[in-house]
């Protein structure tokens, strides 16, 4: 497995050819310090041509530990409108909960700043069309941080199915499991604590009576703030089918599930069985919260001469065997005249297995550092703000079907919009609270 300091530094010798300068440093801002927050600051650390100049937090405690990280002279904000206003700064760093990346993104745009941005990228679909027009309005690299795509191992792992490796895949499985039975509590509504700025956490979702599970880390179990674990770990899975598969995302998704079992705050399912329709293949994403069972591969792509199964430490390489046809049906009492009889052929493989290595570290560091290259030359990042629609857009169809009760639902991914359902049709989109609904009038993006 390579070592970060290995990757690294791989990665400096192919890429810089000269000492860097003090113009060659990028200064960056960090918004949110929480546990994906600290990762990025750790990531971003770790890149010799970097200054982290400022971290912004509504929550004061987070403010004074993630200014303990950063570069001298860094400066600290309450408020990312602020940070925005600081002509030093090349680039903003977005680690908030879900429902505030597109707008934190779309402004740091329009603020002339390049944004990575960790996934998912939106809480509602068209949010993703906006993100797009504002990078391209405004000429910024945005990055997500869907930081596999970044791995050695995945990147030869889609050659090998775009070459045919394995050959035509028919399937991709999904699965993401664990079991946090009863749940994480339940708690009365009260006062925000006074060291979190509750409005502004809140921010353009709705206005809602402070709850401690509505807040830090645990605002993913609310339809408000996050999808649940199909846009938190099922768009991990996602993001590298449609990569590898090179498609722009389903025609049809039905899912089914709900909250059977959990006994706490909360809103989104925790078991969830999607079905995905795309061009020439399937694909099934199951979540588990309450449930572990056998454990199952987190992602695996299934075609007609192998399987791969491929996750942050690796992938392996698995041949499907050659037979002859008549060998597969069953023979109970043996066939009677003219019925299908077995041969002495002998199963051979039709590919050779393998095994790659891999390495998470290697994957956040290669991603930003691929961020930062991109912010130096002006290139498209690997994991461009148009890809994160699609990824995310595929996330919310599911959603969106098992909030119906679990009915199909079609997708144009040429046109980006739902097919025959007005009903699905109007969920693609949500108010903004105000004032913050006024900043996509003012921008004229809608």
């Amino acid at each position: 497995m390579t070592s970060r300091r290995q990757a690294l530094g791989a990665l400096t010798a192919a890429s810089y050819q000269r000492v860097l300068g003090a113009n060659d440093r990028v200064q960056v801002g960090f918004i949110g310090y929480g546990l994906i927050g600290r990762q990025h600051v750790s990531d971003f650390k770790n890149q010799k041509d970097v200054d982290l100049a400022a971290m912004c937090e509504a929550h004061q405690p987070r403010l004074e530990e993630g200014m303990q990280e950063m570069s001298p002279n860094a400066k600290a904000y309450r408020d990312f409108r602020k940070m925005y206003e600081n002509k030093d700064l090349q680039a903003i760093v977005v680690s908030t909960p879900d429902h505030w990346h597109a707008l934190h993104t779309i402004l740091a745009c329009a603020a002339g700043k390049d944004v990575y941005v960790e996934k998912p990228l939106t809480v509602f679909i068209d949010e993703g069309k906006w993100m797009v027009k504002a990078a391209r309005r405004y000429k910024r690299v945005v990055q997500m941080g869907t930081q596999q795509r970044s791995g050695l191992h995945y990147q030869k792992g889609r050659q090998l199915v775009r070459d045919g490796y394995l050959g035509k895949v028919v399937n991709v499985r999904m699965h993401a499991t664990r079991n946090i039975m009863p749940g994480f509590g339940k708690f009365p509504e009260g006062t925000a604590p006074s060291e979190l700025d509750y409005d502004m956490w809140l921010g353009p979702a709705p206005k809602r009576p402070y709850q401690q599970l509505r807040s830090l880390y645990h605002f993913r179990w609310f339809w408000d703030y996050s999808g649940g674990q199909m846009t938190n770990l099922g768009a991990h899975h996602i993001d590298i089918m449609q990569w590898i598969m090179g498609v722009k995302g389903p025609s049809m998704v039905s899912s089914v599930g709900g909250r059977l079992a959990l006994d706490a705050d909360g809103e989104v399912p925790d078991t969830q069985d999607a079905i995905f329709q795309y061009p020439g293949f399937t694909a099934l994403c199951s979540l588990r919260e309450v449930a572990v069972g056998r454990r199952a591969p987190g992602l695996e792509f299934l075609g007609t001469k192998g399987s791969m199964v491929i996750d942050r430490g690796g992938f392996e390489i698995l041949p499907e065997m050659k037979i002859d046809p008549n060998n597969a049906v069953p023979q109970f009492k043996g066939h009677s005249s003219g019925g299908v009889q077995r041969s002495n052929t002998k199963p051979t493989p039709y590919i050779q297995p393998m095994k790659e290595p891999g390495s998470s570290d290697q994957q956040f560091d290669l991603h930003v550092r691929n961020f930062l290259d991109c912010i130096k030359s002006r290139q498209k990042p690997i994991s461009d703000v148009e890809d994160g629609p699609q990824i995310t857009t595929a996330c919310h169809l599911a959603n969106i079907s098992l909030r119906l009760g679990g009915r199909s639902v079609r997708w144009d991914a040429d046109k980006e919009t739902i097919v025959g359902d007005a009903e699905a049709a109007a969920m693609m989109r949500r108010p903004y609270r105000k004032p913050w609904d006024r900043v996509l009038e003012e921008l004229k993006l809608v």
